[in-house]
């Protein structure tokens, strides 16, 4: 018997299947629906629109294009709403609910009645959170992201959140900026609807999503309020409905292959750290591992060709018209395996063809003319980072890269707040910054405060950047010399939950190493004194404390990965 397709799947038992399906039905015609449209398979359209979520503004006028796709494709489009989330509203931020949604998204598709599903995601965790939901699902996907906000024109300068941001903030704290100047700065960093408009986050998980294979190549930057948006969330829908008659599951997209492609574009792009938390969650759910050991190989042998913020001066949407992901790909095709298919069952040698009709070389750089001759990033390991550690080094300065110098530690986000611009604080210029207590297990939430601002005296006296080290993550709009997902971390009883201020630790970017150097009697004394943090005792934050897994995996929850992993 074939499968049953359109509102016949998922059906409810009621101990009568066929009445399910006449309640269905009956239900459905409440709202208007023909028996013809009611007797079509069906495409989920996952709606992320919110007010609390302002990189999702246009979610409504994509959901109408993707809804126009199908229809003229055939089957009904049906949308659904799931949680949204956005960086700036949320506390205490994001990626502490990443999994949430990635869960709300897995049960919604596989309990409701589609045959394909379109995921309309973009800000941050969004992305991730939804491929994470389709490989675990199994229902044949789409991805379809917001795109990129435009940048502003502000005063002979041209802005957009935000490594703008950043910047900006950094001066206004060092004194050369002043109060009125950084309020009139404020309403020019992101003024259309869209993601971060530089290579962070948000755009270099778009990014990745088209290499694996999960949307085409162009619609990874194109920008939020251009026409061509539109018309890709038309096509977004006509391909979900060509997957409702070829299924191809999540699972046949995201392969070893795929995965490794993935990477290498992540490397060229000077991409955001926390794509390689994503990815890893997204590789997990179907029984992959990224060995940071291949990392480092791959890094080694790829080089940044994108010039883009916050590790270059343009934009995603110079990136866009500058050739975008087929120019950036035709760089690369000798390192990439191009018999990797997409959701369409095209190769990615297929996808890439003969290259883009037109290069900007100010933005995407031959491979003879790069960057940088090495990837953007560069894993670390040592006696301060057992299970590892990654650096930006494309983002960073190279003369920290070699760096052995004293300590200064703050034991969680409370204390950094509260001592960090004090006139009083024991740190000097070379000191090496310490964030602990702010990993995947702590009530932080693994948030992006690994980016630890320049202490207010420092910053006055002209410092721009200081080796920074912890076990949390940093947005992928910041910049600097930055040690991130140290792990295990602090609150697992790592390493990194026994250094003290005034420690030495070493910095090797060119041996690939992070060691703390204190003797081994001492580091026992420590560690017999050492005491967890009280644990969450009741809802999201109990289940998280008690099942999320390390950086290195993901930071993903433990059950939600395959049986047996």
């Amino acid at each position: 018997m074939s499968e049953k397709k359109g509102l016949a799947r998922n059906a409810a038992n009621y101990g009568d299947k066929e009445f399910a399906l006449y309640l269905r039905r009956s239900f459905a015609k409440s709202m208007g629906y023909s028996a013809d449209a009611l007797s079509r398979p069906v495409v989920g359209i996952v709606d992320t629109g919110s007010d609390l979520n302002n990189c999702h503004r246009t979610a409504p006028e994509l959901i109408e294009a993707v809804k126009r796709g199908v229809l003229m494709a055939g089957a009904l489009p049906l949308a659904f709403p799931t949680i949204s989330l956005c960086e700036p509203y949320l506390t205490p931020c994001s990626m502490h609910y990443r999994n949430l949604m990635a869960l709300d998204t897995e049960a919604m598709i596989a309990a409701q009645p589609m045959d394909a599903v379109v995921l309309i995601g973009g800000c941050d965790k969004t992305v991730p959170a939804q491929l994470m939901a389709a490989a675990s699902a199994g229902t044949p996907a789409v991805q379809l992201v917001v795109g990129p906000m435009s940048a502003n024109r502000y005063q002979g300068e041209r802005l957009a959140a935000c490594t703008d941001c950043r910047r900006y903030w950094a001066r206004y704290r060092a004194g050369d900026v002043s109060e009125e100047r950084i309020q009139e700065v404020e309403g020019s960093l992101a003024v259309t609807a869209g993601t971060c408009g530089v290579m962070g986050t948000a755009s270099t998980m778009a990014c990745l999503t088209s290499t694996l294979g999960f949307m085409p190549l162009d619609a990874a930057s194109i920008p939020a309020v251009h026409a061509d948006r539109l018309r890709a969330a038309e096509e977004a829908g006509a391909q979900a409905v060509r997957l409702i008659h070829k299924p191809v599951r999540p699972d046949e997209i995201i392969t070893e292959k795929s995965v490794e492609n993935a990477l290498r574009v992540l490397l060229s792009l000077g991409g955001s750290t926390n794509a390689l938390v994503h990815l890893a969650a997204i590789a997990g759910r179907v029984g992959i591992k990224i060995d940071y050991h291949r990392l480092n190989e791959l890094s080694d042998t790829t080089p940044v060709l994108v010039d883009l913020k916050p590790t270059g001066e343009g934009y995603m949407e110079d990136f866009h018209f500058a050739g975008g992901m087929v120019a950036l790909l035709h760089e690369l095709r000798d390192l990439l395996h191009l018999d990797e298919k997409d959701v369409d069952g095209k190769t990615l040698g297929e996808r890439i063809g003969a290259g883009p009709a037109f290069v900007d070389r100010t933005y995407i750089k031959a491979r003879n003319e790069p960057v940088s001759p090495v990837g953007g990033i560069v894993s670390l390991f040592g006696s301060l980072a057992p299970d590892g550690a990654i650096l930006k080094r494309s983002a960073a300065t190279p003369s920290l890269f070699e760096t052995e110098a004293r300590c200064m530690v703050f034991d969680g986000v409370e204390d950094l707040a509260a001592r960090i611009d004090s006139d009083d604080l024991d740190v000097e210029k070379g000191d090496i910054m310490i964030l602990k207590g702010a990993g995947p297990l702590s009530t932080a939430g693994f948030p992006e405060a690994g980016y630890l601002p320049i202490p207010r005296k420092l910053a006055r006296a002209g410092v721009k950047d200081m080796v920074r080290m912890s076990d949390c993550r940093m947005s992928g709009t910041a910049f600097g010399t930055v040690v991130l997902h140290i792990s295990p971390e602090a609150e697992a009883g790592g390493p990194l939950a026994l250094v003290r201020t005034g420690d030495r630790i070493r910095l090797s970017v060119e041996n690939r190493t992070l060691d703390l150097l204190v003797d081994e009697a001492e580091l026992a004394r420590r560690r017999a004194e050492w005491k967890s943090r009280e644990q969450p005792k009741r809802g999201w934050d109990a289940l998280v404390h008690r099942e999320v897994l390390q950086a290195p995996q993901g930071a993903d929850l433990r059950f939600l990965l395959p049986e047996g992993r």
